[in-house]
């Protein structure tokens, strides 16, 4: 993979931060340690970004969201395999608590114009996830509480996304302006280096996202077409926003730290076994290591287990662990193997791609397709086997275009958060069966319920909310799933 492999001063200085802010006594005798005045906006980014992308890509995207995508299928203890949602109650939370370091940011006597504009794109990226995770959730009243407003009033979905004020596209589109015209910059950043344009770049890549997110309740979609003919999206696996995790210590990826049992909770499917052998695809190399018992056999394999299995069915059918694959090399053995992940320039040129086969712009959805696996296979250092994009099951037909650039969209997004997820609840594509042992009466589930505590401390609220989306259930649709 191709990653940063230096120590980013940025990170050293999250480091530090952290150190100090646990010097015992310290801060209560020199400082007020609720005041943001205290520390920098260079200090909160940094935290804002490390925390977020951590999050995003080692306990959203590998522990929980990979089972639900059906990349890691559980052989005992991850019951979400097995669609026990439960409310993820611990990331509603984590998330809120970076909204707040946000307005700090935004209200920090130090602040400018280009950390107003960076705040408001990771601000985006927070509450489209809290909202394509659970629905309808506290927006316009969420930082309100230095305002008297412990009770925030749950906005709808629709409002979220579209308001032309305050909603995710207008904040978006509000920030990528800003950045084109600032002569003001930042610190902190240990993402894209302080680089404003790229920043820029991934606030319209994000927009591209977000559009396509809410496609099935849009008809006009010359915004995404402007956005295309204006250029400023990525350009390349360059532009990904990403965060390098790094060799030593305190910044490694956490599953190379892990206990060896957790890693080996998580193996590969009969889902993506077959898409892979399917395509005779190379990146299987990277994302998942042979059996072991092939390996001892001589004759190296690789093979998935079903999604959704019990422990007392997978002995019942006498399946030996020790001939499943495991993830790769990667995830486990290097401990700057992965990135902390947001957005991929892949995934943008799928999306694009996705668009024109659609309809919803101009385009050429081939050269998009093709730019989104070179840009797959650049990421894991993988070179593209001769012929690839002619095989039968990789190149475009005109009669099952959807299904192919969606699935390879699927592939790319490993670990990134519950992205895959969205993308399967959205188009249905790749096309996935729940396992014989789920705890959902065979349906897909399509959000995570409420935290406990929302119906504790803001019931009227939750329950105005709840009674708006059908019921607080994994199986009540958002708004643009409906």
């Amino acid at each position: 993979m191709k990653k940063l492999k230096h120590i980013n001063k940025a990170a050293v200085i999250i480091t530090l931060f952290f150190t100090f802010s646990c010097t015992e006594g310290f801060e209560e005798i020199n400082t007020n340690p609720n005041s943001p005045e205290a520390i920098g906006p260079q200090f909160l980014l940094s935290n804002v970004i490390s925390v977020a992308a951590n999050e995003n890509t080692y306990t959203q995207g590998f522990r929980l969201a990979n089972y639900l995508a059906q990349y890691a299928a559980s052989v005992e203890f991850e019951r979400i395999d097995r669609y026990e949602m439960g409310s993820n109650a611990q990331y509603w939370n984590g998330i809120y608590r970076l909204l707040n370091d946000i307005e700090s940011i935004q209200t920090n006597p130090a602040t400018n114009e280009a950390y107003n504009a960076v705040a408001d794109i990771m601000k985006a990226y927070l509450f489209s996830q809290l909202t394509d995770m659970w629905g309808d959730v506290p927006y316009s009243e969420a930082l309100a509480a230095k305002s008297g407003v412990y009770n925030p009033a749950y906005d709808t979905q629709e409002k979220i996304y579209l308001d032309p004020e305050i909603g995710i596209l207008a904040l978006l589109k509000k920030s990528a302006a800003t950045l084109n015209t600032t002569g003001t910059s930042i610190q902190g950043d240990m993402m894209f280096n302080n680089n404003l344009e790229k920043w820029r770049r991934f606030a319209n890549s994000l927009r591209v996202r977000y559009i396509l997110r809410i496609s099935k309740r849009m008809t006009d979609f010359s915004e995404l077409q402007a956005l295309v003919d204006e250029n400023e999206l990525m350009l390349s696996n360059a532009d990904n926003a990403v965060v390098p995790y790094l060799s030593s210590a305190p910044n490694q990826w956490p599953m190379s730290q892990s206990a060896l049992g957790l890693y080996q909770e998580h193996r590969m499917t009969l889902t993506v076994d077959s898409v892979l052998k399917a395509w005779d695809d190379p990146r299987q190399l990277v994302l998942y290591k042979p059996t072991q018992k092939s390996v001892t056999d001589g004759n190296p394999e690789f093979k998935g287990l079903q999604n959704g299995l019990n422990r007392e069915t997978i002995n019942g059918r006498g399946i030996n662990l020790n001939d499943i694959s495991l993830f790769g090399a990667i995830f486990r053995d290097v401990p700057d193997g992965v990135d902390g992940q947001f957005m991929q320039y892949s995934e943008l040129q799928f999306a694009l791609a996705e668009a024109v086969a659609r309809g919803y712009i101009n385009g050429d959805a081939k050269a998009y397709y093709e730019k989104g696996i070179a840009a797959s296979f650049d990421y894991y250092d993988t070179t593209i086997p001769a012929g690839y994009f002619e095989r039968p099951n990789v190149a475009l037909n005109r009669t099952d275009d959807l299904t192919k650039i969606l699935t390879q969209k699927w592939l790319s997004l490993i670990s990134n958060g519950h992205e895959a997820w969205f993308n399967i609840r959205r188009t249905g594509i790749p096309a996935l069966t729940p396992g014989p042992d789920n705890l959902n009466d065979d349906k897909y589930p399509v959000r995570y319920l409420y935290p406990e505590s929302e119906q504790a401390v803001n019931n009227e609220n939750y329950q105005a909310a709840a009674s708006r989306m059908g019921g607080d259930n994994i199986n009540s649709k958002v708004w643009w799933e409906k």
